[in-house]
């Protein structure tokens, strides 16, 4: 028996109220002279975003898929951690509670791997994995900017995987395959020589994140989906120009290497958790929360209106990083947040507008 319906909504608002303090934290830390509210806030940037938020929202997805109430625990868990962070919670209480539900879902995908062990589930188990092992660093006292890759390994393995799994019956040849898993291999070859060697490991992974956006972009089914119109269309729009969001980054980490903070830092950084990741959400957001949440989305044209916001705004910061153009970064940074407080506006009035003529 499938059960979703008591924490679904919780756990959902558990997600959200991480991002939007992440939101807030990062503008903070882009140097926004605005009430700080917690003194810890704009330093528990990166954690909201990716474990709080992120993590929260992919832990519900499986939950859901699974439909066991014990999956749950794992999105309740990072949500609680996020909880923490927010509120300024001191000792490790935050980490604890986000490396538990990391580590929760890696036992998902363990049930996952093993009723289904094919590479789109091995693929997204390995990107559990290295959210595990950026959490477990984190706990131990390891700096964000040297356990970052990992988080972003979860991302970027979680979303390939997704999308290898729905082109599973796309005429793709072993070869096709193999250099699928050539760039997940390199990628993560990167993060593991990073332990020992970081500017060569972050090259590596450079390379490895490089390789997979040319292959999505090349073999994933949105290309044949941009000839449909609709909110398959805007998905597919919005899937592609993520892949080159993320042949950025890899460009980016091939040519700089291992960065511990600074402007190309920021580029990098978020050329993959705003131009890639939240490209994806946005692409993704029409056909998963109606799964998730049970309410429908009808899709809008003003859709395009916050995908656009957010590549412009981000062209604009990371031309302003790379640049050392301080406006640009900072204006950018705030239509960053802009264009994703738009997608929630947006998304919002499509489920208010189709329980309206559902009525």
């Amino acid at each position: 028996m499938v059960i979703r319906h008591p924490l679904r909504f919780p756990l959902m608002a558990l997600g959200m109220v991480a991002l939007l303090a992440a939101l807030w934290g990062g503008l903070l830390r882009l140097g926004w002279d605005w009430p700080i509210m917690r003194p810890t806030l704009p330093v528990s940037h990166g954690p909201l975003m990716i474990s709080g938020f992120l993590g929260t929202l992919i832990g519900l997805e499986r939950a859901v898929a699974l439909g066991q109430p014990w999956t749950y625990a794992g999105p309740a868990l990072s949500g609680l951690g996020a909880l923490a962070l927010i509120a300024g919670v001191p000792g490790l209480a935050g980490p604890m509670f986000m490396a538990m539900g990391s580590l929760a879902l890696v036992v998902v995908f363990a049930v996952i791997v093993r009723r289904q062990p094919g590479l789109p589930e091995i693929t997204m188990g390995i990107g559990a994995l290295a959210w595990l092992v950026g959490n477990g660093f984190w706990l131990s006292g390891w700096p964000v900017f040297r356990v970052v890759g990992w988080w972003a390994g979860f991302l970027v393995l979680t979303i390939a995987g997704e999308r290898l799994e729905l082109g599973r019956f796309l005429p793709i040849s072993r070869a096709h395959r193999a250099a699928f898993v050539a760039a997940v291999g390199l990628f993560a070859a990167g993060l593991i020589l990073a332990l020992a060697a970081v500017d060569v490991g972050a090259r590596l992974s450079g390379l490895g994140l490089l390789v997979l956006a040319l292959w999505l972009l090349r073999y994933d089914i949105a290309r044949r989906a941009l000839q449909k119109g609709g909110l398959t269309r805007f998905a597919a729009v919005s899937l592609l120009s993520g892949y080159l969001w993320l042949g950025v980054a890899g460009l980016l980490g091939l040519g700089f290497g291992g960065l511990a903070t600074g402007l190309h830092y920021d580029a990098w950084l978020h050329a993959i958790f705003l131009g890639f990741v939240f490209a994806m959400i946005f692409g993704h957001a029409p056909i998963i929360f109606p799964a998730v949440l049970g309410v429908p989305v009808s899709f809008r044209p003003t859709f395009y209106s916050h995908l656009a916001l957010l590549h412009i705004s981000l062209l604009l910061r990371v031309g302003g990083d790379l640049a050392a153009w301080w406006p640009g970064r900072l204006w950018g940074g705030l239509f960053n947040v802009g264009a994703v407080l738009l997608f929630l506006t947006n998304m919002a009035l499509s489920v208010g507008r189709r329980r309206g003529l559902s009525h």
